[in-house]
């Protein structure tokens, strides 16, 4: 069983962590990409929105998904 809190930590510090560290590796790295892509995104101002919306949203699917584990 994954620990929620963890899950959500590691989110919070790199987009995708918490989502390997349940066992979604390609989840993971599908989220490292988009975020990767957001980051450049930024240069043309709509980055600025995309960015923080996945990268919330990857903080509360790994908090989830820790905890239904």
């Amino acid at each position: 069983m994954n620990n929620p809190g963890i899950a959500a930590v590691l989110s919070f510090f790199w987009s995708g962590l918490g989502q390997i560290y349940n066992g979604q590796i390609l989840k993971g790295l599908v989220l490292i990409v988009i975020q990767m892509i957001n980051g450049l995104l930024m240069f043309v101002l709509i980055g600025f929105i995309t960015y923080p919306i996945v990268w919330i949203w990857g903080i509360y699917d790994a908090y989830k998904t820790a905890e239904q584990s």
